[in-house]
């Protein structure tokens, strides 16, 4: 049987984005995937980024995964996305990657894939919802097949109950949390397994 190709795309400014992105990566391997781990791009000013002790050492501590290109979008059978949620939508680092998204979407590269997201924010109401909404909109534009958590696991009335997919709050990745995006992840590879397998 061949082995559904997942890409697990993900933005991170202080961490809590690459320990999802990290723990999804190992649940769908676990799940039989292959897995490409990419990050987005750093866009802030390196004078920023540095300004700030902590979102540079995550920058450092992430050098070694490489950054994300097109033909890992083109290449992967189903995408798990990753970040932050910036006024209730996607970080510009993450939406300065999809705009290079348009030739490989226009030859339809990019469709009958499955796609789940997950985010994070400060606080409970920081907008997780409409990112994962915004994400899963622009996926459909795609002709991308959404594959969202809901509430089919019962670890989704313990996370926080988000069934767009899962929200870490104020930067705390617990054990649960980490249930809650292995679930997602085992999830979107069965689907995509489904979906490849014919």
């Amino acid at each position: 049987m061949t082995a559904p190709k997942i890409t697990i795309l993900f933005y991170s400014t202080y961490g809590t984005n690459h320990a999802i992105a990290e723990a999804a990566a190992e649940a769908a391997r676990a799940a039989g995937a292959e897995v490409r781990l990419r990050r987005a791009a750093e866009t802030a000013p390196r004078a920023v980024v540095e300004s700030q002790e902590a979102w540079a050492a995550q920058l450092e501590k992430m050098k070694d995964i490489p950054e994300v290109q097109v033909d890992d979008m083109v290449w992967a059978d189903g995408y798990f996305l990753s970040v932050p949620t910036r006024y209730g939508a996607a970080p510009s680092q993450v939406q300065a990657f999809i705009d290079t998204l348009g030739g490989a979407w226009s030859e339809g590269k990019l469709a009958n894939k499955t796609f789940t997201a997950t985010t994070s924010a400060g606080n409970t109401h920081g907008g997780q919802e409409t990112t994962l909404m915004a994400l899963n909109r622009m996926a459909i534009h795609w002709g991308a097949i959404i594959v969202a958590p809901g509430y089919a696991d019962p670890i989704k009335f313990e996370d926080g109950g988000n069934p767009y997919g899962y929200s870490a709050i104020g930067g705390k990745f617990d054990e649960t949390g980490a249930k809650s995006v292995a679930f997602q992840a085992r999830r979107l590879v069965e689907m995509t397994r489904r979906l490849v397998a014919g």
